[in-house]
């Protein structure tokens, strides 16, 4: 294990009512932990609900959960990385995040960087990805025999969204109608290869208007309490719903019923939180996203940059976060050029 000649390190952190900077002790990895020197990190929606979770009186929080970097030690049961290998990986919300200048990741829900990107780049895939991937494949199990299906995305201009969009065409190959509220997310949507892009309301009206068929999967990535009763009504037979967000009231599930509808939630920090036994098929996912992306498949969706990694950046990397009307992925990393 390479030594890391440092007992602490400068981390930012969140006490309750703002983000501040302290000194933190720099813990060598042990067992399956990397310690990874961060280059570059991406904010996201979980960044900020996790944030107004922490207490003002309580320990201080350092958020963060996607990042970019250099492996600069290894515990010692690892044996996928070695020092030096450029890594990239969503994180672990049971564990301090990746707001600092070296994290602790267990390797088995850390992936090789596409060699084809930059750490910026980078940063922006992992957590929106594993989100999107799990969301389709695990949860929805939409497979190849869904080629002829059609998929709606709601909500679909964020960074989730955006994956969703290009693992459904191009793994796929299904039909894919995302909605967006503004005309630079309508014109992302399709960037990423949406065949459709409506506004967010009146859904079965704009199915009929249009003369599509009704859609067999849906993925909601806005505030569930929106769309719930549009989503029954426009849902095909026997269709199933993909949820993010929590709910904030209760629902009558018994309106699923008469479609047969399934109906499942997905957690991307799930498998890390519980450490369930394929922990691994996030690393395996990862790699396998940074195949795609060096073939060409794949697109990075970073749309905004800042830097440095300080306080006054992150601040303003959440407050954007926070207005909802993202396109893509902000990320910030202490090089001035992407």
């Amino acid at each position: 294990m390479k030594e890391t000649h440092e007992d602490n390190m400068q981390a930012i952190g969140y006490n309750g009512s703002e983000f501040i900077e302290f000194e933190k002790t720099l813990n060598n990895p042990t067992g399956r932990d990397l310690l990874v020197e961060i280059k570059a990190i991406s904010v996201n929606p979980i960044d900020t609900k996790v944030k107004h979770t922490v207490a003002k009186d309580g320990a201080v929080k350092i958020l963060g959960y996607d990042a970019s970097g250099i492996v600069s030690a290894v515990g010692e049961q690892v044996s996928i990385f070695k020092v030096g290998d450029e890594v990239f990986y969503a994180g672990d919300v049971t564990r301090d995040g990746s707001n600092t200048a070296y994290q602790l990741v267990d390797e088995r829900i850390v992936g090789r960087k596409p060699k084809s990107l930059n750490f910026e780049q980078a940063a922006a895939l992992p957590l929106t990805s594993i989100t999107a991937w799990e969301s389709l494949f695990d949860r929805l199990k939409i497979t190849q025999s869904d080629k002829d299906k059609s998929l709606l995305l709601i909500g679909a201009a964020g960074g989730v969204g955006s994956m969703a969009i290009q693992f459904a065409k191009q793994i796929i190959g299904m039909k894919v109608i995302a909605t967006a509220s503004r005309d630079e997310s309508r014109s992302w949507c399709k960037q990423m290869g949406a065949d459709i892009v409506f506004d967010h309301q009146h859904l079965v009206q704009q199915f009929k208007d249009n003369n599509l068929d009704a859609p067999k999967y849906i993925l909601c990535m806005g505030i569930p309490d929106d769309y719930f009763e549009q989503m029954i009504q426009v849902i095909a037979p026997q269709g199933s719903i993909c949820l993010l967000a929590n709910t904030q009231q209760a629902y009558d599930l018994n309106l699923l019923k008469a479609k047969s509808i399934t109906l499942v939630w997905e957690m991307m920090f799930t498998r890390s939180m519980f450490q369930t036994n394929d922990l691994v098929k996030q690393h395996e996912l990862l790699n396998k996203l940074a195949l795609m992306v060096e073939n060409g498949d794949i697109m990075h969706t970073l749309t905004q940059h800042l830097n440095p990694i300080n306080v006054d950046t992150i601040t303003r990397a959440h407050q954007v976060i926070e207005r909802g009307k993202m396109q893509g992925k902000l990320v910030i990393s202490n090089r001035i050029t992407q």
